[in-house]
């Protein structure tokens, strides 16, 4: 699945674009009745938590220079479970026997649901909540709350619109970085008539046609809209998806903007599309994340040389930002584990996490300034800059069945619009169906 190789690859940012990362270090905290301030009574000594997470490798041992933070400053003993690809298959049976970890990092909010379904997940208590309050847009308590009660909190990014290009393409066609969508299909020509496939679009992995169609819907309709959409609370056949789509087919339905044509374009996937922009040549753009940085220069780019980002640019009245992420929970009541949820949400702890390679933090008080590298900070700032905009990826806050499936669902049916893109009409019937059938 996507997450664990996005996992993988933004761990591997460090290599990438970081090159080195400053040791983690505390800022100066402030008080609070569950995470004492540095120097005073560790009043968690003696006490043992465990946190489970998907993260393995160099992604581990940085999450394990925050737990250590964290233990220093509360005196509270942390181990570190790592889930696996599949974090639900890795919780439920540790759940059914009654033996969960006291913290667990999901990496979809739509989990937080299932789990207090299940009466698996402890509400957050106040003092964690206000930490939230005072760090987080009210967009993000939402995404960890269930029946108004809060849950969960994300405590970890991947900034999924930008627009990786090739300088020597665009030199070659003499274009420079669109800010409006209309410049981009401008621009695309401009690369086309120069000899060069405009777009590398990763067709064979359906989640990046979903990453696409988000960034597009949220600048055409509006973060209300956005919301809506995401809960099924209107229609796919609604004409502000219609807009949407009409907006990607001035991209896919022209065969010299996409890279071997459509059907080509149908046979490649991620991070086989990242190849054919910066290891062969044969296109200039690629849609997708920040982890693109990694597979640019496992092809031979520099990032910030040969390989170079622009913000998605606007299609609409919204500067799209979309972010994907992961959500801490407590599957425990202990005054550990919410000291511990206290400590990931505030801006001291994601300081430290922050000052690490390969991380972006959605608190809104973590200074960009943290990063370790230029790349790093100025998509932080995109976050920041985007405040109340912000939204999380759709496609993983609906049903896996309809956002989440290979081969199913809404990343199927993006792929048949790629490949028949005149019938518009037919790709939103086909997606309303699929929703009303995952909404049940």
């Amino acid at each position: 699945m996507r997450k664990a190789r996005a996992a993988a690859i933004l761990a591997g940012l460090a290599v990438a674009v970081a090159a080195c990362g400053n040791a983690p270090t505390t800022t100066q905290p402030t008080a609070s009745e569950s995470a004492p301030a540095t120097g005073g009574a560790k009043t968690l000594q003696g006490v043992k938590l465990e946190v489970a997470a998907k993260w393995t490798g160099q992604e581990q041992k940085n999450f394990e220079q925050v737990l250590k933070a964290f233990s220093d400053k509360t005196g509270a003993e942390v181990t570190y479970a790592s889930t696996g690809e599949d974090t639900g298959a890795y919780l439920g049976p540790r759940i059914q026997g009654q033996n969960p970890p006291d913290v667990a990092i999901l990496p979809q909010p739509g989990l937080v649901q299932q789990y207090v379904q299940q009466n698996a997940l402890k509400p957050l208590t106040d003092a964690v909540t206000t930490e939230i309050d005072a760090n987080y847009t009210p967009y993000w308590k939402e995404l960890g709350s269930v029946d108004d009660k809060v849950y969960g909190v994300l405590i970890k990014a991947a900034h999924k619109s930008l627009v990786w290009y090739s300088s020597q393409a665009y030199e070659d066609a003499g274009v420079q970085p669109a800010t409006t969508w209309d410049e981009l299909v401008k621009n695309s020509q401009t690369i086309a008539d120069s000899g060069t496939a405009p777009f590398s679009l990763c067709g064979a992995s359906g989640w990046t046609l979903t990453d696409l169609f988000e960034n597009v819907y949220l600048s055409t309709a509006g973060p209300e809209n956005y919301d809506k959409l995401a809960k099924h609370e209107i229609k796919w056949t609604d004409p502000t998806v219609t807009t949407a789509l009409e907006k990607i087919q001035q991209i896919v339905g022209k065969q010299e903007f996409l890279v071997d044509g459509t059907s080509g374009t149908m046979q490649t996937d991620f991070p086989g599309c990242v190849s054919k922009v910066y290891s062969t040549n044969k296109a200039a753009m690629i849609i997708e994340a920040d982890f693109v940085a990694v597979e640019a220069v496992q092809s031979g780019a520099k990032v910030g040389e040969e390989a170079k980002y622009f913000p998605f640019p606007k299609s609409g009245d919204t500067a799209p930002v979309v972010l994907g992420g992961d959500v801490a929970v407590a599957m425990k009541d202990s005054p550990g584990a919410m000291a511990l949820l206290q400590f990931l949400a505030s801006k001291e702890g994601g300081e430290v996490w922050a000052k690490l390679p390969g991380y972006l933090s959605p608190n809104k008080n973590v200074s960009p300034d943290n990063y370790p590298d230029e790349l790093t900070k100025q998509l932080g700032q995109t976050i920041i800059s985007a405040g109340d905009a912000v939204r999380y990826d759709m496609s993983d806050l609906a049903p896996s069945a309809f956002g989440g499936t290979d081969g199913k669902g809404e990343w199927k049916v993006l792929q048949d619009f790629v490949r028949k893109p005149t019938d518009i009409k037919g790709a939103q019937e086909a997606l309303e169906a699929e929703a009303a059938k995952a909404w049940k």
